[in-house]
């Protein structure tokens, strides 16, 4: 399906870069190998984007805004904590779904963001893992997980299983991210789970 005609120029600009950013690196790729993957001059690249930075910018914080809202969704939720985790996890793995492309360059090339920007972005990114850090406190707080679980330790194995999702997840394959949400997060909250005698 070709969603591309529905895009402002800007828009493809945009996703035509996180591709090149994602094949060859984005300190590797220059502004005119985007305007010949984009089959235009170099010079007409500039009326729309001013420069390979800004359009790293957008890719991170554009991403960072879907994720938050996401998981701001969740939180709002009353239940227990193992279900808020379960939504937040799926939440994610539906942002990342959506565009594994962004996904993929949000992930590995955001350390490219000049200052302030890259402080802005991993201050956002300490934020969001926190909130998730939380919903696992909550669920020592009501006994519903272990009282003895390294909270650190559990938020950064759910995000090293969430953040390689670009590098493995085939999106024509017959798990659909929905599933694939249920999956990982019953493997994850499983372990989190203090056990019924």
């Amino acid at each position: 399906m070709d969603t591309s005609v529905n895009l402002s120029r800007k828009e493809q600009v945009i996703r035509k870069a996180a591709e090149l950013f994602r094949e060859k690196g984005y300190a590797a790729s220059s502004m005119r190998d985007l305007a010949q993957k984009l089959g235009i001059e170099a010079a007409s690249l500039y009326s729309h984007i001013k420069s390979k930075e800004e359009i790293l910018q957008s890719l991170c914080f554009d991403l960072a805004t879907e994720f938050r809202k996401s998981l701001e969704e969740v939180e709002k939720q009353k239940g227990p904590a193992s279900e808020k985790l379960r939504k937040g996890i799926i939440g994610h793995i539906q942002v990342m779904a959506k565009d594994l492309t962004a996904a993929a360059v949000f992930m590995n090339e955001h350390r490219h963001l000049s200052q302030p920007y890259l402080r802005q972005f991993l201050l956002l990114r300490i934020n969001y893992i926190n909130r998730f850090k939380d919903i696992i406190e909550e669920g020592i707080q009501t006994g519903e997980f272990k009282e003895n679980i390294d909270k650190k330790l559990a938020v950064m194995t759910l995000f090293s299983s969430l953040n390689w999702m670009p590098q493995w997840y085939d999106p024509h394959s017959n798990i659909v991210p929905q599933d694939l949400g249920q999956q990982l997060s019953d493997m994850l909250i499983n372990g989190l789970k203090r056990q019924k005698h």
